[in-house]
């Protein structure tokens, strides 16, 4: 039998994350054993009545105009849920939940969030337990961007 260590990749309590699909790179996010779901921060959601289709589409934008990386883009989402997600207060609130990728240790991951008002929080996303479990991962709350170290180093080694 393997030693678990050998099995997982070990991320820190902080990471640096990707995501493509949004062309967003180098975002903080909060790693979270206590969530479940994964979240992530966005403000102006709205669902609306797409006219090409008719069918209801989601249309938020991400972050705020205090995030260094807002740029006022509103994305559209055709495959979205509104789901009941327990806050970290234990109260239970309506929240949409939406399928994005997200890179850690050069690998994209296609998980789960949950759309929230993050803007009082110091972290735009929060990586919850149904992410960590699906890439394998273990977390060291003594460390921080391991995913982001390991990404750049092999980058150098290629080079």
């Amino acid at each position: 039998m393997r030693p678990i260590l050998a099995t997982k990749r070990v991320l820190g309590r902080q990471e640096l994350v990707d995501f493509p699909a949004f062309g967003l790179l180098r975002v903080e996010a909060k790693i979270d054993t206590g969530a479940f779901t994964s979240a992530l921060h966005c403000t102006h959601q709205r669902v609306e009545i797409a006219a090409t289709t008719g069918r209801p589409v989601l249309r938020v934008r991400l972050f705020d105009e205090r995030h260094p990386q807002h740029d006022g883009r509103v994305l559209t989402f055709a495959d979205f849920e509104e789901r009941e997600i327990r806050n970290s207060f234990g109260d239970v609130q309506r929240r949409y939940v939406i399928r994005a990728a997200v890179v850690l240790f050069g690998q994209a991951l296609d998980t789960e969030f949950s759309l929230s008002d993050r803007s009082d929080l110091r972290f735009p996303v929060l990586l919850g337990r149904a992410l960590l479990q699906q890439g394998g991962f273990l977390v060291d709350v003594a460390r921080r961007n391991v995913s982001y170290k390991y990404t750049q180093r092999q980058r150098k080694k290629k080079f």
